[in-house]
C-alpha cells in the first residue's frame, strides 16, 4: 500500500500542481510531454528532462511491480499455489505486448481492466449490504450507546 500511496497521492498531486502552477496545462499537450513541459518551465537548469525521465520510468517500474504483486495474491488466493505461474507468464506476455503497441490502445486496454476490478467490489458491497445494516442496527440498539 505504501507504493501506491506514494505513486498515487505524492507524485500524481506534485506533478498536477506542477504543471498548473507553470501554467504548462494551456500549452495544449497530454501526457509525458505536458509534464517535462511543467518540468522544463518549473525547475532551472538543463537537468529537468532527465528528471521527468527518471521519475516515468521509476513510477511506471513500481507500478507494474505491485499490479504483479496484486495479481498474484488474487490468483493464489482464488485458484491456489499453482495458479501463479502462469499467471507470471501471462503478465510478461502483456507487459511486452504494451510496450510494443499504440499508446493510446495500452492506455484503453488498462483503463478497461481497472474499470472491470470494481466489478467485483461492487457485486461485494451488494451481497454485503444486508449484513452491514444489520449489523448497524445491532450497534445502535445496545443499551450503552448514545448519540454524541
Amino acid at each position: 500500500m505504501t507504493q501506491t500511496f506514494i505513486d498515487t497521492l505524492v507524485v500524481v498531486s506534485f506533478t498536477g500542481l506542477a504543471i498548473i502552477v507553470t501554467g504548462a496545462w494551456t500549452s495544449g499537450e497530454t501526457g509525458a510531454v505536458l509534464t517535462r513541459l511543467a518540468f522544463e518551465r518549473g525547475l532551472p537548469g538543463g537537468w529537468n528532462g532527465i528528471v521527468v525521465t527518471l521519475s516515468v520510468m521509476l513510477f511506471a517500474f513500481s507500478t507494474l511491480l505491485g499490479w504483479a504483486y496484486y495479481g498474484e495474491r488474487n490468483m493464489d488466493r482464488l485458484f491456489g499455489r499453482a495458479a501463479v505461474a502462469p499467471y507470471r507468464l501471462a503478465f510478461v506476455l502483456v507487459i511486452f505486448v504494451g510496450a510494443v503497441q499504440e499508446l493510446e490502445l495500452v492506455w484503453t486496454f488498462a483503463d478497461i481492466m481497472n474499470g472491470l476490478m470494481a466489478l467485483p467490489n461492487l457485486v461485494g458491497l451488494l451481497l454485503l449490504s444486508g449484513l452491514v445494516v444489520r449489523e448497524t442496527r445491532e450497534f445502535f440498539a445496545r443499551p450503552g450507546w448514545r448519540e454524541p
